[in-house]
């Protein structure tokens, strides 16, 4: 049975969902269970920074992604960004409100359909069974699953496989600037800024080998538009980290709750649900934790009264374990419908890149439960300090073939 929220006043102690040791080592989910249900739109100080509305209800969630006339994306759409200006600011499609936005997306959502995308099946599949053809024995899953995205950046974007090793150092450095293994010497902002820097110069001058040698792909598309070069850039890279960080890590979250419940085996028998269970993966793993909108004027939200410029988070993780929502919402569940989940956003900005995100899971799962009987924990499962992107970065399993 679904329990609706409560509101009253929460009990003492402050959560601060701007740790990224909160989403490595704590319990972000405890975190958010009591925000849900003692303070939904609840404001958190950032040291150094301005602070923000944080934002866990499924409802409201999709309130703040709705409503572009009260909550700007033109101002950034992640905490990284809280403070800094938008360099991207009405370029970049994931950086403009409408119409605008529709101006920019719309010739590339309608490449990106469900119908359009499914020429690239045969090109995912072979992909996904090179992928997974040496994989045996003991092995880390989650440095398998990285190489996921070339299967469909090459065929999107004609990035080559052979360049993934190093825009896959440069994507965690954009987005987990915190994590030990990545940062820099010069410390998060440092390291930002330069995962930033390496992204944008090799997009550059992927976009002029597009203008040379032509693919008609999704580079070719926006070349075609009446965008400047920075914009086309910057669109790409919106392209490029918005699949290349977040997909790879719902396979190991996914499969890292299988093996704790022993349920691995139960989803394997049934690839004629693959379809339900890559919607409930996604509502489990949700990747991309959260974005981040401005306030344009003085509003409110539930019981919040929200100043014009204030930035106001949504924490997608935490709307798709709304219990006012999704019955027993930590479990995963293969038959979970309907399953209004919001790992892929929602309203005008709702995620571009879906359907591919949806193929391409369906491959790889229904390729994982064909080729693997079981697998084993064989190390301590390692998260990803990061606010924004809910992941694994080590998952040592023994691996046994069919």
């Amino acid at each position: 049975m679904m329990i609706p929220p409560c509101a009253h006043t929460r009990p003492p102690g402050r959560i601060n969902l701007a740790d990224p040791l909160l989403h490595s080592v704590g319990d972000p989910h405890a975190a958010w269970r009591m925000l849900r249900r003692w303070d939904p739109v609840d404001w958190q100080p950032v040291e150094g920074r301005p602070g923000f509305w944080a934002v866990t209800r499924h409802a409201d969630v999709r309130t703040v992604l709705a409503d572009h006339a009260r909550f700007t994306s033109t101002g950034g759409v992640v905490l990284s960004m809280l403070g800094r200006p938008e360099p991207a600011q009405n370029q970049q499609f994931s950086a403009t409100d409408p119409p605008r936005h529709g101006l920019v997306r719309g010739p590339l959502q309608r490449q990106m359909t469900a119908r359009a995308v499914a020429r690239h099946e045969p090109a995912i599949r072979s992909f996904v069974r090179d992928m997974l053809r040496p994989a045996d024995g003991l092995l880390d899953f989650a440095a398998l699953t990285a190489t996921l995205p070339m299967a469909f950046l090459g065929p999107l974007m004609g990035i080559p496989a052979a360049d993934w090793p190093a825009l896959a150092r440069w994507v965690a450095m954009s987005v987990t600037e915190h994590d030990p293994d990545v940062m820099l010497p010069g410390g998060p902002s440092a390291t930002l800024d330069r995962g930033h820097r390496e992204l944008f110069a090799y997009l550059l001058n992927l976009m002029l080998r597009h203008r040379r040698r032509p693919r008609g792909d999704l580079v070719d598309l926006l070349g075609s538009m009446p965008l400047r070069p920075g914009a086309i850039v910057a669109n790409c890279y919106s392209l490029l980290l918005g699949g290349g960080a977040s997909i790879p890590h719902v396979p190991s979250v996914t499969l890292t709750e299988l093996i704790r419940t022993g349920r691995y085996e139960h989803w394997a028998r049934h690839p004629e649900r693959v379809g339900r269970a890559v919607e409930e993966a996604l509502r489990f793993a949700a990747p991309a934790g959260h974005f981040m909108r401005l306030a344009t004027r003085d509003t409110t939200l539930g019981d919040a009264r929200i100043a014009a410029g204030d930035a106001v988070v949504v924490w997608l993780r935490s709307a798709n374990r709304d219990e006012s929502v999704f019955s027993a919402p930590d479990t995963l569940n293969p038959d979970r419908h309907p399953n209004r989940h919001l790992a892929f956003g929602d309203g005008r900005h709702y995620c571009l890149g879906a359907a591919i995100a949806r193929l391409t899971l369906r491959v790889f799962f229904t390729e994982l439960f064909a080729t693997f009987a079981s697998f084993e924990p064989a190390g301590d499962v390692e998260r990803i300090p990061s606010p924004w992107l809910g992941g694994i970065k080590r998952m040592p399993v023994l691996a046994v073939r069919r």
